[in-house]
C-alpha cells in the first residue's frame, strides 16, 4: 500500500491541470448547456436524452460487473474448475435486443428534430434575413430587407425567427452561437448554407467561430444583441442614417486616407472591410477587446473603454489578433488618439 501514494502524489498535479482545463467549459456566456431559444432548448433535449440513456446503461453494466465479480469469485482454497458455459441463447437475445430498442428510443426523436431544425425560412417575409459572411477573422452581418450591413454585433429582434444564409469570403470557418444554436459551416466555392434560430429574451450571447481557420481563430467571436422590436427598428434606421464626418478638416483628410479607403462609415468610404457605422455602441473592438462604461473600468480591470480598445487595435493589430489583414499603420501618438475619439463617438441610440 505504501509504494502506491508515490504513483498518487505524481498524479496528482495531472488531475489538478485537468479539472482546471476543463473548468474553461463552464463559461456560462459560452454554453449549449443554457438554452436561451426554441432551437437550442430543443437540442438540448437531446443532449439530456441521450445522456440519461448511457448513464442508465453504465449504472447497469457496472452493477452486473460488480455483481459478478463477488458472486463468482474464487474462494480461499478452491481450485476446482468453474463449470463452463458455452452460451445462453437468452441473454444473447437480451443483450442484442436492448441496446437496438435503445437506438430507436434516441434515434427517432433525432431523425425528426434534424429534418425539423433544417426548416427554410429563407423565403419567409415574417422571417428577419441575414446573410452571414465569415472573413479571417471577423463576421460580416447583412440585412438584405434593410439594405444595410455590420460586423462583430449581430443585432436581432427577441421572439422573432431569424434565417441566417452563411459563407465564406476565404477559408472554412463555422458559425456557432451555444445558446441559441447550434453549428452551421461556412464552406469555400461559394458554397451558403442555411440555418435558423430565435432568442427568447433580450440580452448579448457570444458566437464563436468553431473551425480551425489559422492562428486567430480563437479570437473570431462575435456577439448576437437581441433587443425589443421597438430598439431593433431604430437600430435600423439609424444605421441607414448618413454619417457624420469630423469637422476638423484634418482630422477629415485622416480618416478619408486612414480609413475610409477599406472601411465605410453610412455611406462614406468603401465596404470592404468591417463596417464601422456605429462602432462605439458595440460590445467590443474587433470582436474580443470587450467595452465597458468608463465608469465601470476598475471593476474590470482587464478591460477598457471603447476608446481605449479602440486605440489599442489601431496601435497594434497583429498583435490582438495575428494574421488579420489590417495593415500596422504609420500614426503619431496624436492622430491614433483622434481616429480613436472620433470613431467612438460614433453611436448609435436604440
Amino acid at each position: 500500500m505504501m509504494k502506491r501514494w508515490p504513483v498518487v502524489t505524481r498524479l496528482l498535479p495531472l488531475l489538478a491541470g485537468l479539472a482546471l482545463l476543463l473548468s474553461a467549459c463552464g463559461r456560462e456566456d459560452l454554453s449549449a448547456l443554457r438554452p436561451q431559444g426554441p432551437v437550442a432548448r430543443e437540442q438540448f433535449g437531446l443532449m439530456q436524452l441521450s445522456i440519461s440513456i448511457m448513464v442508465v446503461v453504465v449504472f447497469v453494466v457496472f452493477a452486473l460487473a460488480i455483481y459478478v465479480l463477488i458472486r463468482f469469485r474464487r474462494r480461499k482454497g478452491d481450485d476446482t474448475i468453474p463449470v463452463q458455459v458455452e452460451g445462453n441463447h437468452k441473454l444473447e437475445i437480451i443483450w442484442t435486443v436492448i441496446p437496438l430498442m435503445l437506438l430507436v428510443v434516441l434515434g427517432v426523436p433525432t431523425i425528426q428534430s434534424v429534418f425539423g431544425l433544417a426548416k427554410d425560412y429563407s423565403r419567409d417575409e415574417d422571417a428577419l434575413q441575414v446573410k452571414v459572411t465569415a472573413h479571417q477573422y471577423w463576421w460580416e452581418f447583412e440585412y438584405p430587407q434593410y439594405g444595410i450591413s455590420t460586423a462583430q454585433d449581430l443585432v436581432i429582434p427577441e421572439g422573432k425567427i431569424i434565417s441566417i444564409e452563411a459563407q465564406t469570403a476565404d477559408v472554412l470557418h463555422s458559425f456557432w452561437i451555444p445558446s441559441l444554436a447550434g453549428k452551421i459551416d461556412t464552406n469555400p466555392g461559394g458554397n451558403v448554407n442555411r440555418m435558423y434560430f430565435q432568442a427568447d429574451r433580450t440580452g448579448v450571447f457570444l458566437g464563436k467561430c468553431a473551425e480551425l481557420c489559422g492562428p486567430s481563430h480563437a479570437n473570431m467571436d462575435f456577439k448576437v444583441k437581441a433587443v425589443d422590436e421597438a430598439s431593433f427598428e431604430r437600430w435600423t434606421t439609424a444605421m441607414a442614417a448618413p454619417a457624420i464626418l469630423p469637422e476638423d478638416p484634418a482630422i477629415a483628410e485622416l480618416l478619408a486616407s486612414q480609413c475610409l479607403t477599406c472601411h465605410a462609415i453610412g455611406e462614406e468610404g468603401l465596404d470592404v472591410y468591417p463596417n464601422l457605422t456605429g462602432i462605439g455602441s458595440r460590445e467590443s473592438v474587433a470582436g474580443i477587446l470587450v467595452n465597458v462604461p468608463e465608469e465601470e473600468t476598475e471593476r474590470y480591470s482587464n478591460e477598457g473603454t471603447v476608446y481605449e480598445n479602440l486605440k489599442r487595435w489601431i496601435e497594434d493589430p497583429q498583435g490582438i489578433k495575428p494574421g488579420n489583414l489590417m495593415p500596422q499603420v504609420d500614426l503619431t501618438e496624436e492622430e491614433v488618439d483622434a481616429i480613436a475619439r472620433y470613431l467612438a463617438d460614433q453611436k448609435l441610440e436604440y
